[in-house]
């Protein structure tokens, strides 16, 4: 495993979230919010990238995740407090955010909710609300996706039953060194088996780390992406950007389009890539939340 800092934060309410830090202690601080599932494992596969790139990483499992207790019935915008606290606890005034996939979601909530805290903020494959007016939102995604969704809105019996053989399915794959070690019903694009190849190091790790207890931190990410958010992407006022793949079958690009259409004064960054991006993303992602950061320091 790549070297890093862990820190331990208390919450107001008496949970713990448990924080990695890479990089540059003295970089631009970036809070980079993992997807669903995932850990504060979650990186970059060299985390030298971080050093040169300037920035003090900052990774940390979600609510029910790894180490950090979980914090039942959370809506996405509550991802805002435990981030204030993480920021608090480590002495951030301000900082930049940053959230793939299932953490898009909750990147942008910090970017709503906390703009004396958050300088910019970009969302990297993320979906847009249940209640999108004008999306299908089941349009498109993978027949693991559409079933996990359905499960969701049915409540957490159901979810459960279906995540948790899944979780199982996921830990079999890997020992078994399958080429894709998500279910069968997660069908990937070409580019993104590609990538995972690149990755699973690291997603092994993640994973492992991230669900080792349970799946109650990816059953409330769920049961959270199908309630009311608790924001308006609308409302964001601070510099934000929006990073989505055409060929992506988990999250479609018809989710990046809708949020692009509806958060004020967007940039969008959109490719022929899928959900796991591209290699030559990384660097602009960073340049990207850097270039924000000094600009508005």
């Amino acid at each position: 495993m790549a070297e890093h800092i862990e820190h331990r934060i208390a919450t107001p309410d008496g949970r713990t979230l448990t924080v990695a830090e890479w990089g540059d202690p003295g970089g631009v601080p970036v809070v980079s919010i993992h997807g669903t599932p995932g850990s504060r494992l979650s990186r970059w596969r060299d985390a030298g990238i971080y050093v040169r790139g300037g920035v003090r990483w900052l990774t940390f499992d979600r609510a029910g995740y790894g180490q950090s207790t979980r914090r039942p019935g959370r809506r996405v915008a509550d991802i805002a407090e435990d981030v204030r606290s993480i920021a608090d606890g480590l002495g951030l005034e301000r900082f930049a955010v940053t959230g793939r996939s299932g953490g898009g979601p909750h990147s942008l909530a910090c970017a709503a909710l906390l703009p004396d805290r958050v300088v910019c903020c970009a969302s990297v494959v993320s979906i847009a609300p249940f209640d999108a007016e004008g999306l299908d939102w089941f349009a498109g995604q993978t027949a693991g996706n559409v079933a996990e969704g359905k499960a969701s809105l049915e409540g957490e019996a159901a979810l459960r039953a279906l995540i948790e053989p899944e979780r199982l399915e996921i830990f079999e794959r890997i020992a078994a060194g399958e080429a894709n070690a998500l279910p069968e019903e997660y069908e990937l694009a070409d580019s993104d088996r590609d990538q995972q190849a690149k990755d699973r190091a690291v997603f092994e790790e993640v994973i492992a780390d991230g669900l080792r207890e349970g799946v109650d931190g990816w059953l409330d990410d769920d049961l959270a992406f199908v309630a009311p958010w608790g924001f308006e992407v609308g409302s964001i006022r601070i510099p934000t950007s929006v990073w989505f793949g055409r060929a992506d079958t988990l999250v479609p690009a018809a989710h990046g389009d809708w949020l692009a259409a509806h958060i004020p004064d967007v940039e969008v960054f959109a490719g022929d890539f899928g959900h796991f991006g591209s290699d030559d993303d990384v660097d602009l992602e960073i340049a990207w939340l850097t270039g924000h950061y000094r600009a508005a320091r």
